[in-house]
This record gives C-alpha cells, sequence and structure tokens, in this order.
C-alpha cells in the first residue's frame, strides 16, 4: 500500500510561483518534484481562485479582529465576576 505524501504551504507554493512563471514547463516540474500533473494543476487553480483573497482590505480584518477581541474581553470579564463570586461564597461558607 502506498503512503500518501503530504506538502507542506512553503513547498506547494513555490512549485505553483515555478509553474506560472513559465521558465520550466508543466511537465518538467512535475518529473523533477515526482508530482502528477493532476496534482500541480490542481495546485494552480486553488492559487488562481484565492488569489484576490491577497488583495482584501486589511481594514475589514482588523474590524474583524477588534470585535473578536471586544467578545473575549466581554466573556473574560464575566469569567472574572463568576470566579469572584465563588470565591466569596467559598469563604463565607467555610
Amino acid at each position: 500500500m502506498a503512503k500518501r505524501r503530504k506538502f507542506t504551504p512553503e513547498f506547494k507554493a513555490e512549485v505553483v510561483l515555478e509553474a506560472l512563471r513559465g521558465e520550466t514547463s508543466q511537465a518538467e516540474l512535475c518529473r523533477r518534484y515526482n508530482l502528477s500533473e493532476q496534482q500541480l494543476s490542481k495546485w494552480k487553480q486553488q492559487v488562481i481562485e484565492n488569489v484576490a483573497t491577497l488583495f482584501a482590505s486589511t481594514d475589514q480584518q482588523s474590524s474583524e479582529a477588534a470585535e473578536r477581541i471586544a467578545h473575549l474581553e466581554q466573556l473574560v470579564g464575566r469569567l472574572t465576576v463568576a470566579l469572584d463570586i465563588q470565591k466569596k461564597a467559598l469563604t463565607f461558607l467555610s
């Protein structure tokens, strides 16, 4: 039974960029890195489909991060209050 190989995102990016530059044929890249042409085509398609996300507004990403941080801070506040109540109840009952 053949063992499946796993490729790092860095390796995939390197191979796809080489293929997109066009300096080497896709067949040559597949031979060099021992890949199937289908696999390389799939990676290229993934890059093409997701390239627009590289240019997504960082403002949108930072606002999403700010919302997440605000939510987590609220959660920490609630947990702190709950812990304080439990500590006081424990000292009261002791």
